[in-house]
């Protein structure tokens, strides 16, 4: 789903076009950064080569991970769940940083198009994430005696990000959120129903 709504806004957006999806709220607004989650930065060039690299090795542990560790050793299925999410996001924004720099022509003021291997705007592990969801759904103006923002305009919700970014931040924060009812093996579980049955 991730890669088949980057392809539909790089393909048929122009670069900073936006569309109104939810009243003014919820927006695709067609952006790409070359950095981590919700448009941040990690350096220049290197910092970039260094990102996607590691967001190659990050992938291919989290496969062995889930499988050698989480499946085999049979933790909570809500467990394997998310980190399977945060796993599909890390891939998703992986794709974007390996190859599209390879096969997409430059955004600009034109749409974007598919180009034979090579003639894309930039070179591998070089390409831009593509981000598009936008929820602004509030702004103000901080009040003058807010620290440091004092009299400064805010918006909520202000980052432009993808499906990817969803994905894993929704499962890191379902963890944190259910780790006394995810971090546990199956077996363990089950073991600690029938000791709290018991009590009853």
């Amino acid at each position: 789903m991730d890669q088949v709504l980057k392809i539909y806004i790089k393909t048929n957006f122009f670069y900073g076009q936006e569309v109104n999806v939810i009243g003014s709220w919820f927006r695709l607004h067609f952006i790409e950064n070359e950095g981590m989650a919700f448009g941040m930065k990690f350096g220049e060039r290197w910092g970039k080569i260094f990102l996607t690299l590691f967001r190659l090795v990050a992938v291919c542990w989290g496969f062995y991970f889930i499988q050698t560790t989480l499946i085999k050793q049979k933790y909570a299925n809500g467990l394997i769940l998310c980190s399977s999410l945060i796993l599909a996001g890390a891939m998703g924004n992986l794709v974007d940083s390996l190859v599209y720099g390879k096969i997409f022509t430059e955004s600009s003021f034109h749409k974007a198009h598919f180009v034979p291997w090579g003639q894309g705007y930039s070179e591998l592990l070089h390409g831009k994430v593509v981000d598009m969801l936008y929820f602004p759904m509030f702004s103000g103006t901080f009040p003058s005696w807010f620290p440091i923002w004092g009299n400064e305009p805010f918006e909520f919700f202000r980052p432009v990000f993808n499906l990817a970014d969803f994905s894993i931040s929704f499962g890191v924060i379902t963890i944190l959120v259910f780790q006394n009812k995810l971090l546990h093996k199956k077996e363990v579980r089950g073991a600690m129903e029938i000791r709290d049955l018991n009590k009853i």
